[in-house]
This record gives structure tokens, sequence and C-alpha cells, in this order.
């Protein structure tokens, strides 16, 4: 993951960096509030770790901020020395998804951003799976072709197919499509993607023919799966072929 980290102390900052990056996560480390905040706008960031004591501010003002305002819906790991239980509760009220307190210990921080990785749909790093070169994606027309042919797909369609292509073999949770594809709050309880989903999968035959599975998980998600079905041993159907609108 991208893991942004607010801290001013410089030496707790090497500290968190060291831990992350032995876990091989992407780290960028920010010492004020305005640093960060103006950092989510421009980059894309998986995970935020934020400090309590700032320099040009309060962390769980930054946090409530990133919530109510900047419509951030990532996890975000409070830190702080301090452990009173109204303070984890006023961090957790704030919008954060967990807290820990200082002195941090290296391999709880690692399970702790592990764990709410998982949650957000988030999985180790596995070796890259390439596309099959049956596969086109034209980025500039946000289309997609199969052995030449092209494909009609809404601009939806297009964003779900090309998340899935770019994460074969991970696993995509309903609620983190929600909020990469359709922008809105993977708790909200709908089918909408579970039909585009249905209708992708039909129109890109992602059922093995061609090298891909795009495969349901119970009660969780979808997972882009490689195939090693042969295109004839799956019946087809005769359709007329789709032209390119004009």
């Amino acid at each position: 993951m991208h893991i942004g980290v607010l801290e001013d102390d410089l030496d707790q900052q090497a500290f968190i960096e060291q831990c992350l990056i032995s876990d091989e996560h992407q780290v960028s480390l920010f010492s004020r509030a305005s640093e960060l905040r103006r950092a989510t706008q421009e980059k894309r960031f998986d995970f935020l770790i934020v400090d309590w004591r700032l320099p040009d501010g309060c962390g769980m003002d930054v946090v409530g901020h990133l919530r109510q305002n900047d419509g951030w819906r990532g996890p975000i790991l409070f830190i702080t020395a301090s452990q009173n239980e109204d303070d984890v509760v006023q961090a957790l009220e704030q919008g954060a998804d967990d807290f820990l307190a200082k002195p941090l210990r290296p391999r709880e921080l690692i399970a702790r951003v592990s764990a709410l990785g998982r949650r957000s749909g988030y999985e180790t790093p596995r070796p890259a799976i390439t596309c099959p070169d049956i596969f086109s994606i034209n980025k500039e027309e946000h289309s997609i072709s199969i052995a030449g042919s092209y494909v009609a797909l809404t601009e939806r369609e297009y964003r779900l197919a090309t998340l899935f292509f770019s994460k074969v073999g991970e696993l995509l949770t309903r609620a983190h499509l929600l909020e990469l594809v359709w922008g809105i709050k993977g708790s909200i309880s709908t089918r909408t993607v579970d039909t585009h989903v249905s209708r992708l999968r039909r129109k890109l035959e992602l059922d093995g023919r061609h090298g891909l599975r795009l495969r349901s998980v119970y009660q969780s998600g979808y997972r882009m799966e490689t195939s090693s079905t042969s295109p004839s041993s799956i019946p087809t159907k005769k359709a007329d072929p789709i032209g390119r609108p004009s």
C-alpha cells in the first residue's frame, strides 16, 4: 500500500518508515497537517497514519476534516502517547479506524496496518500476473477489444473492467469497488456492484474461455483468476459482430 504518515517527530518518522518499508509498503512522510491535506488532493494514498500532537494543528481535527470535508474513505490509524480512554473514544468518533499508543512496537504496528488493509480490500502483494494478449485495452478511447472485436461498454463498466484487469489474482471487496468505481461509501447496501459485474462477465466473456475467469467470492467480493480452460471446451453463441460506433 501507499501509506501517508503524519508525524512531526523525526525519530518516530524514521522508525515508522523503517517498519512499513520492511513490510514492502510505499511510504510518504509529512511533518505538518497542511502538508498531508494538500498531498491527499494531489496523490493517491491507500492508508494514513496520523499523530495527535502537531506543530500546526491537532491530529484529531485532521482526521475529522479528512472524513467530513475531503471525502477520505481509506483506513486511518491514529497514534499518540496518550492511553486515556476518552482520547481513544474521541479519535475513533472523529473517524479513525484504529488507535495505537506510543511507544510503538514494530510487529504490532505492522500487524495493525495489515489488518486494516485487509478489511479495506488490500492483500499482500503477489507476483504480477499478465493479462492474456487477446484482451486489448485502449486507455485513450476507454474501450476494450477481444481478439480485435470491439466490445460496447459503459464508462462505469470500463472502469470496473480495467480495475479487475490490473488486479488479476487479488480479491476486490464489494465495499472497495463501490468506493473506487462509484465513489460512494462501501457500507451502503446495494446490488449495483453485482449487477455490473454480471453484465461485465457476459460482455467480456470472462468465463475462462479466453484465459480469465471473473469469480464471485462468497460474502466478500470478486476475483479475476487465470484459467487453463481451452476455448473449444466452452460453447459459444454466434452473434453479429459489434461494430465500433461512429
